[in-house]
């Protein structure tokens, strides 16, 4: 899930932070995809409307290194 389509789903990270219950700091601090637990819970609270991509977070995939929250 990339951060920001994140984002672009809840207007600002203020209030994806506050979707999650978690410090706006640490959404800022997060690279181009949501880290993968985060990404798994946002699935949730969309309804779905935001989608876990296994395939992102997958081991030998650089991109999931990135964003460790």
């Amino acid at each position: 899930m990339k951060t920001a389509d994140v984002v672009s789903h809840f207007g600002k990270k203020a209030n994806v932070a506050r979707a999650l219950k978690i410090s706006r700091s640490s959404v800022s601090e997060w690279g181009e995809l949501v880290p993968e637990r985060r990404a798994a819970r946002l699935e949730k609270i969309t309804g779905g409307a935001l989608k876990y991509e296994a395939s992102l977070y997958e081991k030998g995939n650089n991109k999931a290194l990135e964003g460790s929250d």
